[in-house]
């Protein structure tokens, strides 16, 4: 209904997994890479647990999608199965017409063609979707079946994604032989409220969304507060928001949105914690009593000007209002991602450096001296990059909102890795704005590896990228 809004060609808050919305952030990326070295590399069962809405069957589609060729992968969508349909099952999986054969022939024929696929270099590996449902007795048969090698090698591997109840029933005595062979156990951990904004931007990117953020800060913040952080229950949101905003024919994303949302949804704001809904009557009471304050203080400093005038030719005075935006700017490190890494767009040409640049976004008379040194640090260091040279890119705005910036630089500056960030201005869209990038190395692979090693709060916060620093010879 909304899509022609706000400029899209999808829906980008859908609940049905759909891999070309997968979510590199949130140590999201690095799970899947470890769930494709472990079917491909190790033995042993793999073991996936997260909330309902955490996005394990997002994850469970990814690896079925990015398997490498040498995997075979059977998806088992329902676990509730017998021990006799689960054999069906995987025999379906791998297509094997066994209908109505007995069950210790399904065994042999399994056996036979696992061994054949093992002799043909590959690997059969068992997905098992919402394993905390399997019953007991199926589940003491998967553990049979992993049982199965030929010399050294196992014939089957298995990766079990179920919610925390699967924990405790792996826990029961009775299940203790097959907990014993999960070698590997990866958590899907809920978005962190930091970056809550990054994951609405980037799934209203890939739904073909090209302006800046709709979601102003404090809706972002009460979609994570009312979603406790779960996907699936930030798109349910997020999408019901942003019908709000159409019907009201804003194109921005208010909180009041997000509170009709929360009320139109099973997420009543009878659902939050105590804490949480003390801190949203926090948040309202705090622009309530600034508001007041700086009203005030506008009068008052109206009322001296006026009294110093008296006496002289009469003069108007209108004081303007400190905006609440400037005043109230958050300092959490939320600014939109990049998902790919792009080359500079043909800009005019910096005399300081041959790097096509663009003349540095119009500042506020505010001193912003950290962010002045790094764009004069990335001038420096850059054009003095060899060819092929790489970087990080952390995340890029387009707007000039340097205060933000700034604020980040003095995080950055506390943590000791400001000398590792350089600014550059960029122009996007006919809009100019900043990239910020971490490090510099000698080729894209160096700046991959580097990646990895990136302190968590910037991995935990952005959706890293490779960017690749191209020189430009001046004209």
């Amino acid at each position: 209904m909304y899509l022609d809004h706000f400029g899209l060609n999808e829906p980008p808050f859908k609940i049905t997994p759909v891999t070309d919305f997968f979510f590199p952030g949130a140590n999201r990326a690095e799970i899947l890479d470890a769930l494709l070295y472990a079917i491909t590399e190790s033995e042993g069962i793999i073991k996936v647990t997260g909330e309902v809405g955490s996005g394990k069957t997002m994850l469970c589609r990814m690896l079925l999608e990015r398997s490498p060729q040498k995997v075979e992968a059977v998806y088992l969508a329902n676990p509730s199965l017998s021990r006799e349909e689960m054999l069906y099952a995987i025999a379906d999986g791998l297509k094997l017409n066994l209908e109505g054969q007995r069950v210790n022939i399904i065994l042999q024929t399994l056996q036979n063609h696992l061994e054949l696929k093992l002799s043909e270099g590959k690997r059969v590996v068992i997905l098992v979707d919402e394993a905390h449902a399997m019953p007991l007795e199926t589940m003491e048969e998967l553990r049979l079946l992993y049982n199965l090698q030929v010399g050294n090698n196992k014939l089957l591997h298995i990766v079990l994604f179920g919610q925390p109840e699967l924990n405790d029933k792996l826990s029961q005595p009775n299940m203790r032989q097959l907990k014993d062979r999960i070698v590997h156990h990866f958590s899907m951990l809920p978005l962190s409220q930091g970056i809550i904004e990054s994951y609405l931007l980037f799934r209203m990117r890939t739904a073909g969304y090209r302006g800046p953020t709709p979601f102003s800060i404090p809706a972002a913040s009460l979609i994570g507060k009312a979603s406790q952080g779960l996907m699936r229950r930030v798109n349910i949101l997020a999408d019901k928001s942003m019908l709000a905003a159409f019907i009201e024919n804003t194109h921005s994303v208010e909180i009041r949105h997000v509170q009709a949302a929360i009320q139109d949804s099973e997420l009543s704001s009878s659902s939050l914690t105590w804490w949480q809904t003390k801190n949203i009557i926090i948040v309202g009471l705090i622009f309530f009593m600034l508001t007041i304050i700086i009203a005030v203080a506008s009068w008052l400093l109206g009322s001296s000007q006026s009294r110093q005038t008296v006496g002289r030719a009469e003069t108007s005075i209108t004081v303007a209002p400190t905006p609440l935006v400037a005043t109230l700017a958050p300092a959490s490190e939320v600014t939109p991602p990049p998902v790919i890494s792009r080359p500079p767009a043909e800009l005019p040409t910096n005399q300081k450096a041959n790097l096509g640049l663009p003349a540095a976004p119009l500042q506020t008379p505010t001193v912003h001296r950290l962010l002045e040194q790094r764009l004069e640090a990335a001038q420096t260091k850059l054009i003095n990059s060899p060819a092929g040279s790489a970087s990080i890119q952390l995340y890029y705005t387009n707007d000039t909102l340097s205060d933000r910036i700034e604020r980040f630089l003095k995080r950055a500056e506390s943590y000791g890795t400001l000398q590792d960030i350089y600014v550059l201005p960029i122009k996007i869209n006919s809009k100019q704005g900043y990239r910020v990038l971490y490090g510099i190395y000698p080729n894209s692979d160096e700046a991959r590896t580097a990646m990895q090693r990136l302190p968590n709060r910037y991995l935990d916060a952005y959706a890293p990228a490779i960017y690749l620093i191209e020189i430009k010879p001046v004209s």
